[in-house]
């Protein structure tokens, strides 16, 4: 049985490992995988807001080193009251019959089904939590860790210190353009700076960055650091749809990406010139193919927009935005989109199915219509040509991390549809046929 520590507003945990509000997915699903001897029978349900202990017979807890949940201490209110101290009056929920006693980031919910009516309280009888008129011996069904006074009102908090682990993230990284389209990022960076030797004095360190199309490889590891991975193209499939694909001269050298991982950015540079020329940038969407490899890029794009009798009006595209709004502003692409299919190998079937890319305004823009019935079925689709000025660069990415090779862009999602959208940056050279 685990052991665990709680602690309020915080996290839920040992001295081995630690489950924090705010800790991102993949470091869970790692804190899972390396104690799966120990952790057994595993259903993920994420929430960066809330950790939930939703049957207390199956662990043991402690606040403050003392138990309050084990074998042989039920958690009764009274050992509540014993182990954290008074509290606000609690509330009933008569839909659920449970009644929620709450503290500073932490809430305990007690079962009442058996009660013949509701619990009340005397405010003129106060000794602590036997104000409440609550039958001796009521105990805990659920237990919640959060952040702030209420559970109700909790938001997600930053990312703790504690889970940078030497990493650098980006809080945010916007989309820079000049008067021909997509010139590079602008990304605001967060890193764990500490004082001299001292774990306590850690703190939060934010600069910003910029890389832009055309810069080098030492360019962009000046400004961004050493990439995770390196990963080299094997090959170009996206040139079969270029105009006259014979022409072309084999490269004797392969494109490579730099994947940067905790930003959710990577980076392709030319083989030859080994100048940047896309960027790609992740939203880690759930039912993605690459779901959980790159932490969520939180991006916002400038697009602009023409509307009747106006001059050009400038809309803000977000990692939360939808391909809807998006077509909405832009207007529907012309050309068909291009079916992007994705496996670990050509035996394989890809659970998710497959993605449809876009293009609008030198974007990409890859979506899933997985579960939700947009757009037209696959068999509709067959094979199409890729987008015209798309057609002479990109290729698509064949390793597991997440490279989208023929993208540049970034990706966004929709809550309600299963809607994922890929937005791809890069500058389009035009080539004389």
């Amino acid at each position: 049985m685990l052991d665990l520590e709680v602690v309020p507003e915080r996290s839920l945990g040992n001295e081995q490992w630690e489950f924090a509000l705010g800790m991102p997915l993949a470091q869970a699903v790692a804190i899972l995988q390396k104690h799966c001897r120990i952790i057994k029978n595993v259903q993920v349900l994420y929430s960066e807001q809330v950790i939930e202990v939703y049957d207390l017979t199956k662990v043991k807890l402690k606040y403050c080193g003392v138990h309050f949940n084990s074998q042989a201490i039920a958690p009764t209110i009274e050992q509540i009251d014993q182990s954290f101290g008074a509290t606000h009056p609690g509330v009933y929920n008569s839909a659920e019959q449970l009644f929620h006693l709450n503290f500073r980031g932490l809430s305990f919910s007690f079962q009442l089904d058996s009660w013949t009516e509701a619990p009340k309280y005397e405010p003129n009888f106060a000794h602590g939590l036997a104000s409440l008129q609550i039958p001796h011996g009521a105990t805990v069904k659920r237990m919640y860790i959060y952040s702030g006074n209420s559970l109700q009102d909790t938001k997600a908090p930053a990312m703790p210190l504690s889970c940078f682990l030497g990493n650098v993230y980006a809080e945010s990284v916007d989309v820079l353009r000049d008067g021909t389209g997509p010139s590079g990022l602008r990304l605001r960076l967060l890193a764990a700076g500490c004082g001299p030797g001292l774990l306590a004095d850690a703190k939060m360190r934010v600069f910003e960055r910029s890389v832009y199309f055309g810069d080098s490889c030492q360019d962009v590891l000046s400004m961004l650091g050493s990439p995770h991975k390196v990963f080299y193209k094997s090959e170009d499939k996206m040139k079969i749809h270029s105009p006259s694909p014979h022409k072309q001269v084999p490269s004797k050298c392969n494109d490579y990406f730099f994947n940067y991982f905790t930003l959710g950015v990577d980076i392709l540079f030319d083989a030859n010139t080994h100048k940047v020329k896309k960027f790609v940038l992740h939203t880690n969407y759930p039912g993605h193919y690459n779901f959980n490899i790159y932490h969520r890029c939180e991006f916002k794009i400038p697009l602009t927009v023409k509307r009747e009798n106006t001059d050009g009006q400038t809309e803000t595209c977000t990692t939360y935005s939808k391909w809807d709004n998006i077509q909405d502003l832009l207007g529907h692409p012309v050309e068909k989109p291009v079916v992007l299919h994705r496996s670990s190998s050509p035996n394989n079937t890809n659970p998710f199915g497959s993605t449809f890319c876009f293009g609008l305004q030198r974007m990409i823009f890859e979506h899933s219509v997985l579960h939700c019935g947009l757009g037209p079925p696959a068999s509709a689709l067959g094979s199409v040509p890729w987008p015209g000025p798309f057609a002479a660069q990109g290729t698509w990415g064949s390793w597991r991390a997440g490279l989208l090779s023929l993208f540049v862009g970034l990706a966004k999602e929709s809550s309600i549809c299963a809607l994922k959208i890929l937005i791809l940056l890069k500058r389009i050279e035009k080539r004389n046929v």
